[in-house]
Protein backbone atom coordinates (compact mmCIF):
# COMPACT_ATOMS: atom_id res chain seq x y z
CA UNK A 1 0.00 0.00 0.00
CA UNK A 2 2.86 2.40 0.23
CA UNK A 3 2.56 3.57 -3.45
CA UNK A 4 -0.92 4.76 -2.44
CA UNK A 5 0.44 7.11 -0.27
CA UNK A 6 1.92 9.84 -2.03
CA UNK A 7 -1.22 9.89 -4.30
CA UNK A 8 -3.79 9.67 -1.28
CA UNK A 9 -2.31 12.55 0.91
CA UNK A 10 -1.87 15.60 -1.62
CA UNK A 11 -5.29 14.62 -2.61
CA UNK A 12 -6.47 14.64 1.07
CA UNK A 13 -4.48 17.63 2.28
CA UNK A 14 -5.87 19.90 -0.82
CA UNK A 15 -9.46 18.64 0.18
CA UNK A 16 -9.32 19.85 3.84
CA UNK A 17 -7.19 23.08 3.16
CA UNK A 18 -9.98 25.20 2.54
CA UNK A 19 -11.76 24.42 5.68
CA UNK A 20 -8.62 25.73 7.43
CA UNK A 21 -9.61 29.58 8.95
CA UNK A 22 -5.91 30.66 7.82
CA UNK A 23 -5.02 33.41 10.17
CA UNK A 24 -1.59 34.27 8.36
CA UNK A 25 -0.61 33.41 4.60
CA UNK A 26 2.61 32.22 5.60
CA UNK A 27 1.57 29.47 7.57
CA UNK A 28 -1.09 28.37 4.68
CA UNK A 29 1.95 28.48 2.27
CA UNK A 30 3.91 26.42 5.06
CA UNK A 31 1.34 23.98 4.66
CA UNK A 32 0.88 24.38 0.91
CA UNK A 33 4.82 23.35 0.44
CA UNK A 34 5.31 20.51 3.45
CA UNK A 35 2.61 18.90 2.12
CA UNK A 36 3.90 18.89 -1.29
CA UNK A 37 7.13 17.48 -0.16
CA UNK A 38 6.09 15.16 2.06
CA UNK A 39 4.19 13.19 -1.17
CA UNK A 40 8.06 13.56 -3.32
CA UNK A 41 9.78 12.01 -0.54
CA UNK A 42 6.90 9.45 0.51
CA UNK A 43 7.43 8.40 -3.36
CA UNK A 44 11.04 7.79 -3.05
CA UNK A 45 10.61 5.90 0.10
CA UNK A 46 7.44 3.85 -1.53
CA UNK A 47 9.72 3.19 -4.91
CA UNK A 48 12.65 2.77 -3.01
CA UNK A 49 10.60 -1.00 -1.22
CA UNK A 50 12.54 -3.99 -2.70
CA UNK A 51 8.96 -5.70 -3.31
CA UNK A 52 7.06 -4.03 -6.54
CA UNK A 53 3.75 -5.88 -6.70
CA UNK A 54 0.48 -4.92 -7.94
CA UNK A 55 -1.68 -2.93 -5.59
CA UNK A 56 -5.01 -3.74 -5.57
CA UNK A 57 -7.21 -0.30 -4.10
CA UNK A 58 -10.38 -1.48 -5.89
CA UNK A 59 -12.21 -4.70 -7.43
CA UNK A 60 -15.47 -3.92 -10.02
CA UNK A 61 -14.74 -7.97 -11.14
CA UNK A 62 -12.04 -10.04 -11.53
CA UNK A 63 -11.18 -8.68 -14.55
CA UNK A 64 -11.50 -4.90 -13.84
CA UNK A 65 -10.03 -3.17 -10.57
CA UNK A 66 -8.10 -0.08 -9.85
CA UNK A 67 -4.36 -1.36 -9.12
CA UNK A 68 -0.97 0.73 -8.42
CA UNK A 69 2.39 -0.83 -9.67
CA UNK A 70 5.92 0.90 -10.38
CA UNK A 71 7.27 -0.48 -13.08
CA UNK A 72 10.02 1.45 -15.15
CA UNK A 73 8.06 3.64 -17.20
CA UNK A 74 5.40 4.40 -14.53
CA UNK A 75 9.34 5.29 -12.35
CA UNK A 76 10.27 7.79 -14.62
CA UNK A 77 6.76 9.67 -15.23
CA UNK A 78 6.58 9.97 -11.10
CA UNK A 79 9.61 11.05 -10.34
CA UNK A 80 9.84 13.79 -12.77
CA UNK A 81 6.20 15.32 -11.51
CA UNK A 82 8.05 14.25 -7.68
CA UNK A 83 10.94 16.69 -8.63
CA UNK A 84 9.12 19.30 -10.81
CA UNK A 85 6.05 20.15 -8.81
CA UNK A 86 7.54 21.36 -5.22
CA UNK A 87 9.57 23.57 -7.25
CA UNK A 88 6.81 24.79 -9.20
CA UNK A 89 5.17 25.20 -5.96
CA UNK A 90 7.56 27.15 -4.27
CA UNK A 91 7.38 29.44 -7.34
CA UNK A 92 3.32 29.70 -6.86
CA UNK A 93 3.73 30.95 -3.32
CA UNK A 94 5.57 34.27 -4.72
CA UNK A 95 3.34 34.69 -7.69
CA UNK A 96 0.07 34.50 -6.62
CA UNK A 97 0.78 36.96 -3.92
CA UNK A 98 -2.03 39.40 -3.52
CA UNK A 99 -4.34 37.44 -6.20
CA UNK A 100 -7.69 36.13 -5.11
CA UNK A 101 -8.96 32.90 -4.01
CA UNK A 102 -5.66 31.46 -3.03
CA UNK A 103 -6.90 28.91 -0.48
CA UNK A 104 -8.75 27.31 -3.54
CA UNK A 105 -6.17 27.73 -5.63
CA UNK A 106 -3.59 25.90 -3.58
CA UNK A 107 -6.15 23.31 -2.91
CA UNK A 108 -6.83 22.14 -6.41
CA UNK A 109 -2.96 22.45 -7.41
CA UNK A 110 -2.10 19.63 -4.45
CA UNK A 111 -4.74 17.88 -5.84
CA UNK A 112 -3.71 17.75 -9.04
CA UNK A 113 -0.53 16.84 -8.13
CA UNK A 114 -1.62 13.18 -6.26
CA UNK A 115 -3.87 12.81 -9.65
CA UNK A 116 -1.13 12.93 -11.71
CA UNK A 117 0.91 11.02 -9.34
CA UNK A 118 -1.88 7.81 -9.81
CA UNK A 119 -1.54 8.15 -13.69
CA UNK A 120 2.08 7.28 -14.22
CA UNK A 121 1.82 4.50 -11.22
CA UNK A 122 -1.26 2.85 -12.88
CA UNK A 123 -1.34 -0.56 -13.21
CA UNK A 124 -3.92 -0.83 -15.97
CA UNK A 125 -5.59 1.47 -18.49
CA UNK A 126 -9.07 1.30 -16.57
CA UNK A 127 -6.97 3.37 -13.40
CA UNK A 128 -4.88 5.32 -15.69
CA UNK A 129 -8.83 6.10 -17.08
CA UNK A 130 -10.15 6.96 -13.72
CA UNK A 131 -7.41 9.23 -12.26
CA UNK A 132 -7.22 10.58 -16.29
CA UNK A 133 -10.85 11.86 -15.65
CA UNK A 134 -10.18 12.76 -12.60
CA UNK A 135 -6.75 15.28 -13.94
CA UNK A 136 -9.33 17.41 -16.06
CA UNK A 137 -11.99 17.48 -13.15
CA UNK A 138 -9.25 19.10 -10.49
CA UNK A 139 -7.57 21.76 -13.39
CA UNK A 140 -10.51 23.00 -14.53
CA UNK A 141 -10.75 25.23 -12.11
CA UNK A 142 -7.34 25.88 -11.89
CA UNK A 143 -7.70 27.28 -15.90
CA UNK A 144 -10.19 29.01 -14.94
CA UNK A 145 -8.88 30.51 -11.99
CA UNK A 146 -8.81 34.19 -13.01
CA UNK A 147 -12.73 34.10 -13.27
CA UNK A 148 -12.56 36.50 -16.91
CA UNK A 149 -14.60 35.97 -19.15
CA UNK A 150 -11.40 34.40 -21.27
CA UNK A 151 -10.91 32.07 -18.49
CA UNK A 152 -14.10 30.83 -18.39
CA UNK A 153 -14.09 30.51 -21.93
CA UNK A 154 -10.71 28.57 -21.82
CA UNK A 155 -11.72 26.56 -19.24
CA UNK A 156 -15.13 25.53 -21.07
CA UNK A 157 -13.38 24.62 -24.36
CA UNK A 158 -10.98 22.61 -22.29
CA UNK A 159 -13.69 20.50 -20.73
CA UNK A 160 -15.50 19.81 -23.95
CA UNK A 161 -12.18 18.53 -25.71
CA UNK A 162 -11.40 16.63 -22.29
CA UNK A 163 -15.06 15.05 -22.59
CA UNK A 164 -14.62 13.80 -26.32
CA UNK A 165 -11.45 12.81 -25.74
CA UNK A 166 -12.86 10.62 -22.80
CA UNK A 167 -15.28 9.02 -25.55
CA UNK A 168 -12.80 7.91 -27.79
CA UNK A 169 -10.07 6.84 -24.82
CA UNK A 170 -13.31 5.23 -23.02
CA UNK A 171 -13.78 2.52 -26.47
CA UNK A 172 -10.37 1.72 -26.51
CA UNK A 173 -11.04 0.58 -22.85
CA UNK A 174 -13.89 -1.44 -23.99
CA UNK A 175 -11.46 -2.88 -26.75
CA UNK A 176 -9.31 -4.22 -24.91
CA UNK A 177 -11.31 -5.83 -22.12
CA UNK A 178 -14.09 -7.34 -24.94
CA UNK A 179 -10.76 -8.93 -26.97
CA UNK A 180 -8.27 -9.30 -24.39
CA UNK A 181 -9.90 -10.00 -21.07
CA UNK A 182 -7.83 -7.85 -18.86
CA UNK A 183 -6.71 -3.77 -18.99
CA UNK A 184 -3.43 -5.05 -17.06
CA UNK A 185 -0.42 -3.33 -18.63
CA UNK A 186 2.11 -5.81 -19.84
CA UNK A 187 5.82 -4.94 -22.34
CA UNK A 188 4.59 -6.25 -25.32
CA UNK A 189 1.06 -5.60 -24.81
CA UNK A 190 -1.78 -8.21 -24.47
CA UNK A 191 -1.83 -8.99 -27.99
CA UNK A 192 1.34 -10.63 -28.76
CA UNK A 193 -0.09 -13.57 -30.78
CA UNK A 194 -2.70 -12.04 -32.10
CA UNK A 195 -5.87 -13.65 -34.19
CA UNK A 196 -5.90 -12.52 -37.82
CA UNK A 197 -9.93 -12.28 -37.67
CA UNK A 198 -9.59 -9.07 -34.56
CA UNK A 199 -6.49 -7.89 -36.21
CA UNK A 200 -8.41 -5.44 -37.89
CA UNK A 201 -10.97 -4.40 -35.25
CA UNK A 202 -7.72 -4.08 -32.77
CA UNK A 203 -5.93 -1.53 -35.00
CA UNK A 204 -9.42 0.30 -35.15
CA UNK A 205 -9.96 0.39 -31.46
CA UNK A 206 -6.11 1.55 -31.08
CA UNK A 207 -6.57 4.10 -33.25
CA UNK A 208 -9.71 5.76 -31.39
CA UNK A 209 -8.27 5.72 -28.13
CA UNK A 210 -5.05 6.96 -29.88
CA UNK A 211 -7.16 10.25 -31.24
CA UNK A 212 -8.94 10.40 -27.50
CA UNK A 213 -5.60 10.44 -25.53
CA UNK A 214 -4.24 12.97 -28.60
CA UNK A 215 -6.61 15.71 -26.84
CA UNK A 216 -4.10 15.79 -23.92
CA UNK A 217 -1.52 15.44 -25.93
CA UNK A 218 -2.39 18.38 -28.24
CA UNK A 219 -2.40 16.27 -31.57
CA UNK A 220 -3.71 17.93 -34.26
CA UNK A 221 -5.99 18.87 -35.08
CA UNK A 222 -7.33 18.24 -31.35
CA UNK A 223 -4.59 20.87 -29.83
CA UNK A 224 -6.88 24.11 -30.18
CA UNK A 225 -7.63 23.95 -26.06
CA UNK A 226 -3.65 24.32 -25.06
CA UNK A 227 -3.20 27.76 -26.28
CA UNK A 228 -6.27 29.17 -25.12
CA UNK A 229 -5.54 27.67 -21.48
CA UNK A 230 -2.79 30.05 -21.30
CA UNK A 231 -4.45 32.47 -19.94
CA UNK A 232 -4.31 30.40 -16.51
CA UNK A 233 -2.03 31.77 -13.71
CA UNK A 234 2.02 30.73 -14.86
CA UNK A 235 2.39 28.26 -12.18
CA UNK A 236 -0.78 26.01 -13.59
CA UNK A 237 0.33 26.56 -17.53
CA UNK A 238 4.04 25.40 -16.55
CA UNK A 239 2.82 22.31 -15.11
CA UNK A 240 -0.10 21.98 -17.42
CA UNK A 241 2.84 22.04 -20.27
CA UNK A 242 5.17 19.96 -18.25
CA UNK A 243 4.18 17.60 -15.95
CA UNK A 244 0.61 17.32 -15.80
CA UNK A 245 -2.36 17.57 -18.03
CA UNK A 246 -0.69 17.38 -21.68
CA UNK A 247 2.35 14.87 -20.30
CA UNK A 248 -0.37 12.51 -19.00
CA UNK A 249 -1.65 12.48 -22.39
CA UNK A 250 1.27 11.70 -24.24
CA UNK A 251 2.20 9.12 -21.46
CA UNK A 252 -1.30 6.76 -21.99
CA UNK A 253 -0.07 6.92 -25.67
CA UNK A 254 2.69 5.58 -24.56
CA UNK A 255 0.73 3.14 -22.28
CA UNK A 256 -1.30 1.70 -24.61
CA UNK A 257 1.00 1.45 -27.84
CA UNK A 258 3.46 -0.55 -25.88
CA UNK A 259 1.99 -2.13 -22.76
CA UNK A 260 -1.81 -2.68 -24.16
CA UNK A 261 -2.18 -3.17 -27.36
CA UNK A 262 1.59 -3.74 -28.71
CA UNK A 263 4.27 -2.79 -30.94
CA UNK A 264 3.95 -6.22 -32.53
CA UNK A 265 0.04 -5.52 -32.96
CA UNK A 266 0.61 -2.21 -35.04
CA UNK A 267 3.90 -2.28 -37.14
CA UNK A 268 3.15 -1.63 -40.39
CA UNK A 269 -0.59 -1.47 -40.28
CA UNK A 270 -2.53 2.14 -40.53
CA UNK A 271 -2.76 2.29 -37.27
CA UNK A 272 1.35 3.09 -36.86
CA UNK A 273 1.12 5.20 -40.26
CA UNK A 274 -1.79 8.35 -39.47
CA UNK A 275 -0.76 8.50 -35.89
CA UNK A 276 3.20 8.84 -37.10
CA UNK A 277 2.12 11.23 -39.70
CA UNK A 278 -0.33 13.04 -37.59
CA UNK A 279 3.17 13.57 -35.07
CA UNK A 280 5.65 14.69 -38.34
CA UNK A 281 2.66 16.97 -39.03
CA UNK A 282 2.32 18.65 -35.98
CA UNK A 283 5.68 18.90 -34.92
CA UNK A 284 6.00 21.98 -38.07
CA UNK A 285 2.49 23.50 -37.54
CA UNK A 286 2.96 23.80 -33.78
CA UNK A 287 6.33 25.69 -34.72
CA UNK A 288 5.02 28.03 -37.67
CA UNK A 289 1.96 28.72 -35.69
CA UNK A 290 4.58 29.57 -32.06
CA UNK A 291 6.94 31.76 -34.80
CA UNK A 292 3.36 33.81 -35.70
CA UNK A 293 2.10 33.98 -32.14
CA UNK A 294 3.48 37.46 -30.45
CA UNK A 295 2.02 36.69 -26.53
CA UNK A 296 4.93 35.08 -24.86
CA UNK A 297 2.86 32.57 -23.11
CA UNK A 298 0.72 31.22 -26.13
CA UNK A 299 4.10 31.27 -28.48
CA UNK A 300 5.23 28.79 -25.47
CA UNK A 301 1.82 27.19 -25.52
CA UNK A 302 2.28 26.29 -29.49
CA UNK A 303 5.88 25.50 -28.41
CA UNK A 304 4.63 22.49 -26.60
CA UNK A 305 2.11 21.65 -29.46
CA UNK A 306 5.43 20.90 -31.58
CA UNK A 307 7.24 19.26 -29.27
CA UNK A 308 4.55 16.87 -27.55
CA UNK A 309 4.69 15.37 -31.36
CA UNK A 310 9.02 14.73 -31.03
CA UNK A 311 8.05 12.41 -27.91
CA UNK A 312 5.08 10.48 -29.71
CA UNK A 313 6.88 10.57 -33.22
CA UNK A 314 10.24 8.69 -31.24
CA UNK A 315 7.47 6.73 -29.33
CA UNK A 316 5.27 5.57 -33.00
CA UNK A 317 8.70 4.55 -34.73
CA UNK A 318 7.60 0.89 -32.89
CA UNK A 319 11.47 0.84 -31.68
CA UNK A 320 12.95 0.49 -28.77
CA UNK A 321 15.88 2.48 -30.21
CA UNK A 322 12.63 5.31 -30.94
CA UNK A 323 10.77 4.92 -27.39
CA UNK A 324 14.22 5.25 -25.15
CA UNK A 325 14.79 8.95 -27.22
CA UNK A 326 11.19 9.81 -27.10
CA UNK A 327 11.04 9.43 -23.15
CA UNK A 328 14.64 11.10 -23.46
CA UNK A 329 12.18 14.18 -25.00
CA UNK A 330 9.57 13.73 -22.45
CA UNK A 331 12.27 14.38 -19.78
CA UNK A 332 14.58 17.15 -21.28
CA UNK A 333 11.34 18.94 -22.76
CA UNK A 334 9.68 19.07 -19.03
CA UNK A 335 12.47 20.45 -17.78
CA UNK A 336 12.76 23.04 -20.42
CA UNK A 337 9.35 23.99 -20.89
CA UNK A 338 8.60 24.48 -16.95
CA UNK A 339 11.77 26.65 -17.03
CA UNK A 340 10.88 29.20 -20.28
CA UNK A 341 6.95 29.49 -18.98
CA UNK A 342 8.45 30.34 -14.95
CA UNK A 343 10.78 32.93 -16.35
CA UNK A 344 8.02 34.07 -19.03
CA UNK A 345 5.46 34.44 -15.62
CA UNK A 346 8.42 36.85 -14.22
CA UNK A 347 8.34 38.57 -16.99
CA UNK A 348 4.42 39.41 -16.62
CA UNK A 349 4.14 39.66 -13.12
CA UNK A 350 7.21 42.02 -12.25
CA UNK A 351 7.45 43.60 -15.65
CA UNK A 352 3.93 43.73 -17.03
CA UNK A 353 5.75 42.21 -20.45
CA UNK A 354 3.55 39.81 -22.23
CA UNK A 355 4.28 40.18 -25.53
CA UNK A 356 7.60 39.15 -26.95
CA UNK A 357 8.07 42.71 -27.82
CA UNK A 358 7.76 43.76 -24.38
CA UNK A 359 11.08 41.90 -23.21
CA UNK A 360 13.23 44.38 -25.42
CA UNK A 361 16.19 45.55 -22.55
CA UNK A 362 14.90 44.08 -19.96
CA UNK A 363 18.14 41.48 -20.08
CA UNK A 364 20.13 44.40 -18.31
CA UNK A 365 17.15 44.99 -15.51
CA UNK A 366 16.17 41.41 -15.41
CA UNK A 367 19.81 39.64 -15.55
CA UNK A 368 18.86 36.21 -13.82
CA UNK A 369 15.35 35.86 -15.08
CA UNK A 370 17.08 36.65 -18.67
CA UNK A 371 19.51 34.26 -17.88
CA UNK A 372 17.49 31.78 -17.75
CA UNK A 373 15.17 32.29 -20.66
CA UNK A 374 18.13 33.32 -22.95
CA UNK A 375 19.50 29.06 -21.83
CA UNK A 376 16.37 27.47 -21.51
CA UNK A 377 15.71 28.80 -25.01
CA UNK A 378 19.35 27.86 -26.49
CA UNK A 379 18.43 23.80 -24.99
CA UNK A 380 14.99 24.24 -26.70
CA UNK A 381 16.43 24.70 -29.80
CA UNK A 382 18.66 22.41 -29.63
CA UNK A 383 22.02 24.17 -29.42
CA UNK A 384 25.20 21.45 -28.66
CA UNK A 385 26.10 20.60 -26.07
CA UNK A 386 22.31 21.44 -24.17
CA UNK A 387 19.98 18.75 -23.14
CA UNK A 388 17.70 19.87 -26.13
CA UNK A 389 20.54 18.62 -28.72
CA UNK A 390 20.76 15.42 -27.41
CA UNK A 391 17.26 14.06 -27.32
CA UNK A 392 16.39 15.79 -30.72
CA UNK A 393 19.58 14.30 -32.22
CA UNK A 394 18.51 10.34 -30.74
CA UNK A 395 15.16 11.16 -32.39
CA UNK A 396 16.61 11.82 -35.66
CA UNK A 397 19.11 8.72 -34.99
CA UNK A 398 16.29 6.29 -34.73
CA UNK A 399 14.27 7.63 -37.48
CA UNK A 400 17.47 7.12 -40.15
CA UNK A 401 17.90 3.57 -37.86
CA UNK A 402 14.54 2.19 -38.54
CA UNK A 403 14.24 4.23 -42.29
CA UNK A 404 11.33 4.06 -44.74
CA UNK A 405 9.17 7.18 -46.23
CA UNK A 406 7.16 8.41 -42.34
CA UNK A 407 10.10 8.63 -40.72
CA UNK A 408 12.16 10.08 -43.31
CA UNK A 409 9.76 12.83 -43.13
CA UNK A 410 9.59 12.88 -39.92
CA UNK A 411 13.22 13.56 -39.52
CA UNK A 412 12.39 16.87 -42.26
CA UNK A 413 9.59 17.88 -39.64
CA UNK A 414 12.25 17.90 -37.08
CA UNK A 415 14.84 19.74 -39.53
CA UNK A 416 12.14 22.73 -40.16
CA UNK A 417 11.30 22.63 -36.56
CA UNK A 418 14.67 23.13 -35.83
CA UNK A 419 14.76 26.25 -37.87
CA UNK A 420 11.49 27.65 -36.34
CA UNK A 421 12.21 26.87 -32.84
CA UNK A 422 15.84 29.29 -33.31
CA UNK A 423 13.41 31.83 -34.73
CA UNK A 424 10.58 32.37 -32.36
CA UNK A 425 12.71 31.53 -28.85
CA UNK A 426 16.14 33.33 -30.04
CA UNK A 427 15.03 36.39 -31.81
CA UNK A 428 13.49 37.74 -28.37
CA UNK A 429 16.70 36.39 -26.49
CA UNK A 430 18.72 38.68 -28.45
CA UNK A 431 16.24 41.82 -27.80
CA UNK A 432 16.79 41.33 -24.48
CA UNK A 433 20.10 42.35 -25.36
CA UNK A 434 20.73 44.63 -27.91
CA UNK A 435 17.19 46.57 -27.80
CA UNK A 436 16.31 49.46 -25.66
CA UNK A 437 13.66 49.57 -23.27
CA UNK A 438 10.27 51.11 -24.69
CA UNK A 439 10.17 54.89 -23.24
CA UNK A 440 7.83 55.51 -20.28
CA UNK A 441 8.35 51.67 -19.53
CA UNK A 442 8.87 51.43 -15.45
CA UNK A 443 11.14 49.71 -13.22
CA UNK A 444 10.80 45.92 -12.64
CA UNK A 445 10.28 44.74 -9.28
CA UNK A 446 12.88 42.43 -7.86
CA UNK A 447 12.42 38.73 -7.64
CA UNK A 448 12.01 37.41 -4.11
CA UNK A 449 13.66 34.28 -2.96
CA UNK A 450 11.07 31.66 -4.06
CA UNK A 451 11.45 32.69 -7.81
CA UNK A 452 15.29 33.19 -7.48
CA UNK A 453 15.74 29.32 -5.75
CA UNK A 454 13.20 27.76 -8.56
CA UNK A 455 14.98 29.71 -11.33
CA UNK A 456 18.40 28.80 -10.38
CA UNK A 457 17.76 24.82 -9.48
CA UNK A 458 16.10 24.44 -12.82
CA UNK A 459 18.98 26.23 -14.69
CA UNK A 460 21.30 24.37 -12.78
CA UNK A 461 19.49 20.89 -13.50
CA UNK A 462 19.37 21.77 -17.39
CA UNK A 463 23.30 22.30 -17.34
CA UNK A 464 24.11 19.34 -15.15
CA UNK A 465 22.01 16.78 -17.47
CA UNK A 466 23.17 18.24 -20.59
CA UNK A 467 27.12 16.85 -19.41
CA UNK A 468 25.84 14.21 -16.75
CA UNK A 469 23.10 12.16 -17.97
CA UNK A 470 24.59 8.52 -18.59
CA UNK A 471 22.90 7.22 -15.92
CA UNK A 472 19.48 8.34 -16.57
CA UNK A 473 19.90 7.21 -20.44
CA UNK A 474 20.79 3.90 -19.61
CA UNK A 475 17.52 3.83 -17.70
CA UNK A 476 15.81 4.79 -20.54
CA UNK A 477 17.07 2.43 -22.51
CA UNK A 478 16.21 -0.60 -20.14
CA UNK A 479 12.68 0.79 -19.95
CA UNK A 480 12.03 0.83 -23.55
CA UNK A 481 13.26 -2.59 -23.82
CA UNK A 482 10.88 -3.85 -21.42
CA UNK A 483 13.59 -4.17 -18.79
CA UNK A 484 12.59 -2.36 -16.16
Amino acid sequence: MMLAVPIALPLLAGAVLPAFRWKRKAARNAYVLGMTVLASLLLAWALAAPSQEPVELLRFTSRLTVSLKADGLGRLFAVLIAVLWPLTTLYALEYMQGEAKQDSFFAFFLMSYGVTLGIALSANLLTLYLFYELLSLSTLPLVMHGGSGASVQAGLKYLYYSLGGAAFAFIGLVYLVYFGGTTDFAYGGLFTQVDIRHSAQLRLGYLLCFLGFSVKAAVFPLHGWLPTASVAPTPVTALLHAVAVVKSGVFAIIRITYFSFGAALLQGSYAQHIPLALAAFTIVYGCAMAFRERHLKRRLAYSTVSNLSYILFGALLLTPQGLAAGLMHLVFHALMKITLFLAAGVYMVKAQADDVRDLRGLGRSMGLTSGVFVLGSLAMTGIPPLIGFISKWSLGVSAVTLGGALPVAGLVALLISAVLTGAYLMTPSFTLYTARRAEGAGEPEPLGLPMRITLLALAAAMVVLSFYNQPLLDFLTRTASGLM
